[in-house]
């Protein structure tokens, strides 16, 4: 239960530049809140590709910041410009809803906020949680939370509070429950390992469609005449179309599922995920699904050297080709026995009952 104030304000955004991955790992923590009594509200900037309706959809308030007229980057943080606006007007203009709101917690998730907003948007009473995966800027937060693998509480020295318990690694990553509900089944039927069933996920917006060069891979692959693969992008993907088309033209059947509403049933199905090295990377490995990762984004890149160092999934791309290397990691993968060892490792990494530790940490601290 919340022991005092229930209100839990979060502050987040998706758009085509951001991606979705922030605001739906909000969701999760807001629903494992709801759960014990908490009253959820979103702020987010009317951004294009924003998830108000998604958020909505949950029986969650969602409170849009106006979109931005002119675009604005005051360089305050290596991620200023996913704001669309200056920092001090988020900040203003954030903290006219919070105030409103009145909240006990307020989570930020956000690469483009640091001390400067926090100071200047948290309402008075509230205390603060923050959730980083970059460890590059300066928090006043009452408690931290950084879900990544290779992360240690030391990389934030100097950077919260000394007082501030710090959550740190895959033991807290902020998965759906539904996850933890299909581990069980999901690491029974990986008992013995093959490939029939492939599963490419790279992300809710893959803005440079890197789809695509996947499926051009993968149709020239040799895999199984009995395999299938099924693509799965979210609703504000800008690259829609040209996926369905390369689909519908591959030499095996190949299914694209847009905005799914079971990923979990999806990978616990798999025998093969071709995803991105962000906030997935945790669903497949407390799944044990094993993995091709490529990295997709700059701060990406320490999760996916940690987690291909444990050989819990095979690591592809680089910066100048996204999918450079990719015929030689799918090589590997083929074989059932190099399936059977990703898989054991990856389920030792996350169990899928992070949001539970977080929720129950937030309820036991409880607000000021």
């Amino acid at each position: 239960m919340i022991p005092h104030n229930p209100v839990i304000a979060f502050r987040a955004d998706a758009s085509i530049e951001i991606g979705t991955g922030h605001v739906m790992r909000c969701l999760t923590l807001a629903r494992a809140m709801q759960d014990r009594g908490a009253r959820c509200h979103f702020v987010c900037r009317d951004l294009p590709g924003h998830l108000a309706e998604r958020i909505r959809s949950q029986g969650i308030e969602c409170h849009l910041l106006p979109s931005p007229d002119v675009r604005e980057d005051d360089g305050v943080t290596q991620h200023s410009r996913w704001l669309g606006v200056s920092g001090a007007r988020d900040a203003i203009e954030s903290r006219a809803v919070l105030e409103r709101l009145a909240p006990g917690w307020l989570v930020v998730d956000h690469y483009a906020l640091d001390i400067t907003w926090e100071q200047a948007a948290r309402p008075e009473a509230a205390r603060l949680l923050v959730l980083d995966d970059l460890a590059d800027r300066a928090h006043d937060c009452d408690l931290l939370l950084d879900q990544n693998l290779g992360r240690t509480s030391g990389d934030y020295d100097g950077l919260v509070p000394a007082q501030s318990p710090r959550l740190i690694g895959p033991d807290f990553a902020l998965l759906r429950p539904e996850f933890a509900a299909q581990r069980a089944n999901s690491l029974a039927r990986r008992q013995t390992p093959r490939l029939r069933h492939v599963l490419v996920a790279l992300g809710g917006v893959d803005r440079e469609d890197v789809t695509s060069r996947v499926l051009d891979k993968l149709a020239a692959c040799g895999l199984p005449d009995d395999a299938h693969i099924t693509v799965v992008l979210g609703p504000t993907a800008p690259a829609r179309d040209a996926v369905a088309r390369r689909a519908a033209g591959m030499p095996i059947r190949t299914e694209l599922r847009v905005g799914v509403d079971n990923m979990a049933e999806l990978m616990a199905s798999a025998d093969l995920a071709i995803g991105a090295a962000g906030g997935s990377t945790w669903e497949r490995c407390c799944l044990g699904l094993p993995a091709l990762i490529a990295v997709l984004a700059e701060n990406q890149a320490p999760a996916a050297k940690a987690i291909s160092d444990t050989g819990a999934a095979l690591l592809f791309g680089n910066g100048a080709d996204p999918v450079a290397g990719f015929f030689d990691a799918l090589s590997r993968a083929k074989q059932p026995a190099c399936l059977a060892t990703m898989s054991a490792l990856a389920a030792k990494i996350a169990n899928g009952k992070g949001a539970d530790r977080v929720a129950h940490r937030m309820s036991q601290e409880g607000p000021s």
